[in-house]
């Protein structure tokens, strides 16, 4: 894929986000780092107290149990969503012309739930790949190669 040249890159998935922007050409991108942010989040076993609920029917004496609330996967929907919102004012803000998103598959999806419309219309592409751990030069040549 070739990036814009000032494009910027979110990489992003459930607890690690970094956002770059291309300082070279669409062909052979150098990305720099703007900004990254971390967010740690327990596993649901350590947040929650409490076991599911359970209920039973009138009829029957038949019990059901609740599904266990999962803490942790909420936790990582909220930080896409502030992520959503912090492109939001980057891009309200004219600090983001073209913009490139490279997220774990579940976070892309939930990260498309909260897109403004102005940064859909900034968007020039989408890679769903779980990228955020690995290394700049790494998450630099996967991207061009996507």
């Amino acid at each position: 894929m070739d990036i814009p040249r000032h494009a910027h890159i979110l990489v992003i998935d459930g607890r690690k986000s970094l956002l770059f922007r291309n300082e070279a050409s669409p062909t052979h991108p150098k990305l720099h780092l703007l900004s990254h942010a971390e967010h740690e989040s327990p596993a649901t076993r350590d947040q929650g107290t409490d076991r599911p609920g359970q209920t039973q029917s009138r009829v029957g004496g038949v019990r059901s149990d609740y599904e266990q609330t999962d803490f942790h996967r909420q936790d990582e929907d909220r930080f896409a969503a502030d992520a959503a919102r912090m492109l939001e004012r980057e891009v309200l803000a004219g600090r983001i012309e073209a913009l490139i998103v490279v997220a774990a598959p579940r976070t892309l999806g939930e990260l498309r739930k909260h897109y403004h419309p102005e940064v859909e219309k900034r968007l020039v592409g989408e890679v769903a790949k779980d990228i955020a751990g690995r290394s700049n030069k790494e998450i630099q040549a996967i991207i061009a190669r996507s």
